[in-house]
């Protein structure tokens, strides 16, 4: 299992679930383990009823079928799917329009989705997900890349109340892939791809708001890891090109004079 687990941090993500396929074949006994701790990227399914998309992941998902946040009903319909309770699908739809506005201000488009189920011990968890396609042939507002993807995935688990004090414990998983191709310029096509997950724990008044507290961590930890990922990746992505091949005028200046 550690070596699976090992296996799937370096496969790239949109390999994944090819990858994730062909180790649920060799550990069987595994499957359930694999499925809750590996993240793959988000597929989009649209809601009929009300003609929004919403995003499939192991939280909605119930046999075949996978649960709208906007219907609350199942795509393919299933009789006897599980169901958030009245107070949770309250929380459910607040979040959904809340977060839909967040996605907007930050991504500048996208699909979000957020869904809620009850948790261990009185609390409940919650899912956030972000999907964005920046792909010249996807939604978004700028569409400069050849092929590019965005997922995010936040699960929040919100402990009950104990004097006074609420638990909440964020796990972060990014996944981003990007492919440029600028074939007039000569430098051919560029890949990159990879994830990253971090983990959150805060013990909060229960005399504030939930939902409020969890946006607040859902932003500093986005904040973070949109850090991370810009001096993990593109830093020492572009440390390692400019040290192989250093830019043309870098050259020029460093040529002694003939």
């Amino acid at each position: 299992m550690e070596a699976a687990m090992g296996l799937m941090r370096r496969i790239p993500p949109k390999n994944s679930a090819t990858a994730l396929s062909a180790l649920l074949s060799l550990l069987p006994d595994q499957s359930s383990n694999l499925l809750s701790q590996i993240d793959q990227p988000l597929e989009v399914l649209c809601d009929m009823d009300c003609g929004k998309q919403f995003l499939l992941c192991e939280y909605n998902r119930d046999a075949d079928s996978y649960r709208s946040p906007w219907s609350n009903k199942y795509h393919p319909p299933l009789d006897d799917g599980l169901y958030p309770s009245p107070e949770l699908r309250k929380l459910e739809i607040e979040a959904n329009d809340v977060f839909a506005i967040y996605r907007d201000q930050y991504y500048e488009g996208g699909t979000s989705s957020v869904y809620a189920w009850e948790g261990d011990n009185g609390g409940f968890a919650a899912c956030f997900l972000i999907k964005k396609d920046g792909s010249r042939t996807g939604h978004g507002r700028r569409g400069y890349l050849q092929e590019g993807s965005w997922d995010a995935i936040h699960v929040i688990e919100v402990g009950a109340e104990e004097e006074g004090r609420v638990h909440y414990c964020l796990t972060s998983t990014i996944m981003l892939s990007l492919t440029t191709n600028t074939e007039a310029s000569g430098s051919g096509t560029f890949n990159l791809s990879g994830s990253i997950r971090r983990q959150m724990n805060m013990d909060l008044s229960v005399e504030e708001n939930r939902l409020c507290s969890m946006g607040r961590m859902i932003e500093e930890m986005e904040s973070k890891l949109r850090y991370s990922l810009d001096q993990v990746y593109f830093g020492k992505t572009k440390e390692m090109i400019c040290t192989l091949r250093p830019p043309s005028e870098v050259v020029q200046m460093t040529m002694p004079d003939t």
